[in-house]
């Protein structure tokens, strides 16, 4: 006689599936608005979707697809009362640079990968600050800027450090499976 598996066997490897799946975009909308919070720092939120989108599309292209980059950027332009559009149109774009780079980048060292955020980022800083011009009709102080891609580069290490933990925990789960 073969032993009969649990009737919800099959439901619970289905949600850890679906859990899985939902971290990587779960994951950093929850860190976005978490960063609102009050602290008297300039705004995070920006910074945080840049660092988590760059990693995931890297490591896990398939864990943030284009609407899912959307959505994420749409979220921070609300968080942060920015110009609609700006913030989707940035995210979108390190999406499609980091998904052209991943290929290279997925097998480099950490340094190197973190370069390549950096540029990333200045590229996102510079975007930003082109678009407030043209939307302003005016040439906005770069400070904002300066420090936004510094947030980003600076929060790359510890947030790329803590995505590789939950990613190999990912990995080591869908071994299992």
């Amino acid at each position: 006689m073969g032993r009969r598996a649990h009737p919800l066997a099959g439901l619970m490897k289905r949600l850890d599936g679906w859990a899985r799946a939902a971290l990587p975009a779960g994951g950093t909308a929850l860190a976005m608005v978490l960063a609102t919070a009050p602290a008297g720092l300039p705004s995070a939120v920006p910074a945080l979707l840049l660092c988590c989108l760059f990693f995931w599309t890297v490591f896990r292209p398939a864990a943030l697809p284009p609407p899912l980059c959307f959505l994420l950027g749409l979220l921070q332009d609300l968080l942060g009362f920015a110009p609609i559009g700006t913030g989707i149109l940035t995210a979108l774009l390190a999406h499609g640079l980091a998904l052209r780079l991943r290929r290279i980048l997925a097998r480099q060292s950490f340094w190197l990968v973190w370069m390549a955020f950096a540029g990333v980022a200045a590229g996102a800083a510079l975007l930003g600050y082109g678009l407030h011009a043209v939307l302003g009709w005016r040439l906005p102080p770069a400070a904002p800027g300066i420090v936004q891609f510094l947030l980003s580069v600076g929060f790359y290490p510890p947030v790329a450090m803590l995505l590789t933990l939950l990613h190999r925990s990912m990995q080591r789960m869908e071994d299992l499976v």
